[in-house]
């Protein structure tokens, strides 16, 4: 199999520093390809900098919600000094968290507009970060109409009613290991609608460890092979087809070669 972790966070503290290690038993696993995400300009600065250190990874770069309070013209300049770099494959990640309340609504809102600018500018994909703002989210996507070149919605955890909305709209959906909880069935019925041309995998590590290897509190790519299984089963569909289709899918979706 030939599989791409198309949302990780590789340069977090609990991967940075044995990268080498986790790369190996990733491509052991047959993971083979990462997309390693900035969630602020420090760390959208440091995937950029380990992309260059490994064939078949890939930066996005972005701003989470969570920062939206720190955010000055000087960052958002240098995100896009960022995004130029030729490794550079999506924006993100960005989005709407109202969950938390580390920064106002009106701050993320201005924030995720400002990064799909820049991605309209660039050509570039958006990486969208969802947590208690569907509706919220969908309204800022649609002010853009057609032009942000593709958009995924990463770590998926919305409805099945969610879900068709987002397809219909043409986005993408990315699931993680929480498909393989016990306790996630609507997303799993979630899941069931979404066709393999729209759907790709994620570790969204060092989080969420998927199922049977929970106990494992630092997740990494190697794991997701656990998630492309239970998702291939969930769908009734050959692991090594499914495989294929997910990854032509994620590629398609970063423009990988």
């Amino acid at each position: 199999m030939e599989l791409i972790d198309t949302h990780c966070h590789l340069t977090f503290e609990q991967l940075a520093g044995d990268a080498e290690a986790v790369i190996e038993r990733s491509i052991a696993a047959d993971v083979t390809g990462w997309i390693t995400v900035g969630t602020d300009i420090k760390q959208s600065q440091k995937t950029i900098e380990l992309v260059n250190r490994f064939k078949n990874m890939y930066a996005a770069v972005g701003i989470h919600p969570h920062y939206a309070k720190d955010v000055t013209g000087q960052s958002i300049a240098e995100l896009k000094e960022f995004a130029q770099n030729e490794k550079v494959v999506a924006i993100g990640e960005t989005g709407l968290d109202f969950h938390y309340d580390f920064s106002e609504p009106r701050e993320q809102e201005r924030l995720f507009v400002q990064q799909l600018q820049i991605a309209r500018e660039l050509n570039l994909s958006v990486i969208v970060h969802c947590r208690e703002a569907f509706e919220e989210t969908m309204a800022i996507l649609e002010q853009f109409g057609s032009g942000v070149k593709k958009v995924v919605f990463h770590c998926f955890s919305g409805s099945v009613e969610e879900a068709k909305v987002v397809l219909e709209r043409g986005f993408y959906i990315s699931f993680t290991g929480v498909v393989t909880f016990k306790n996630a069935e609507s997303l799993r019925q979630a899941a069931k609608v979404v066709p393999l041309e729209r759907l790709m995998v994620e570790t969204d590590c060092p989080y969420m460890s998927p199922e049977p290897m929970r106990k494992q509190k630092v997740n990494e790519p190697a794991l997701m092979a656990h998630t492309v299984r239970a998702l291939a089963e969930l769908k009734g569909v050959d692991l090594d087809n499914f495989a294929r289709a997910i990854t032509a899918t994620s590629k398609e979706f970063f423009g990988l070669p």
